[in-house]
């Protein structure tokens, strides 16, 4: 029998989170070797481990998984959270590409200098309520099912999720103007698998703070 994944990186959201959140969605238990050094991260370098000499990385099913969206494509592929035919992978990638968007930006913002950081803020949720979830919105209207493509559960619903949770965190009534992505956001974080990953005390991440980033600098750069 295989062993579980192990997820190799530091120990925060980043360009991990959203393989933990689609394998826990998925059912699928898995340990993390936290990258706590930069001689931590040399080693994996050396060891070969790395394909392109970066994180994140998955051992899974006897491979080596670099490249965020390689590895949450071959999870969604394997868990059935990738629709039935290459028109719903299609969709699939389309809005999952538009949430992995929006969550870039809002993770990026840890990083901004302190005098910017309000405005590129106030922009992020300009664009979260003009641009992206206005698309959500409609198409949970015109498809009229519970999830955003072929009525199953896919890696678009659970990054949407966890993307709405981090606009939720910038401002907690973000989705007032929204009613379907509300009831979305509620059904999808009533999901068993789902819901317990985000009870206290799961392998989710808590937002980033000036200390977590210093951190992850001293290891990366």
């Amino acid at each position: 029998m295989a062993g579980k994944p192990k997820l190799h990186y530091f120990n925060g959201r980043g360009r991990m989170e959203p393989v933990r959140w689609l394998l826990a969605a998925a059912g699928v238990e898995f340990d993390e070797q936290f990258i706590q050094s930069k001689a931590d991260l040399q080693k994996l370098q050396e060891d070969g481990s790395l394909l392109y000499q970066q994180v994140p990385m998955v051992e899974m099913d006897g491979m080596k998984l670099v490249q965020t969206r390689a590895i949450l494509n071959y999870i969604a592929a394997k868990y059935n959270l990738y629709g039935k035919d290459i028109k719903e992978k299609a969709l699939i990638d389309m809005y999952f590409e538009g949430a992995m968007d929006l969550s870039e930006m809002i993770m990026l913002l840890i990083v901004k200098p302190a005098d910017v950081k309000q405005k590129e803020t106030t922009t992020v949720l300009e664009k979260a309520n003009n641009r992206y979830f206005p698309v959500f919105e409609k198409v949970l209207k015109n498809h009229g099912q519970d999830f955003l493509v072929g009525n199953q559960l896919s890696k678009a619903d659970v990054k949407l999720l966890e993307t709405i949770l981090e606009v939720e965190e910038l401002k907690a009534d973000a989705l007032s103007s929204f009613p379907l992505l509300k009831a979305f956001k509620e059904r999808i974080s009533n999901i068993p698998t789902i819901k317990k990953f985000l009870q206290p005390g799961s392998p989710r991440k808590p937002r980033t703070d000036e200390k977590m980033l210093a951190e992850a600098l001293k290891i990366f750069y």
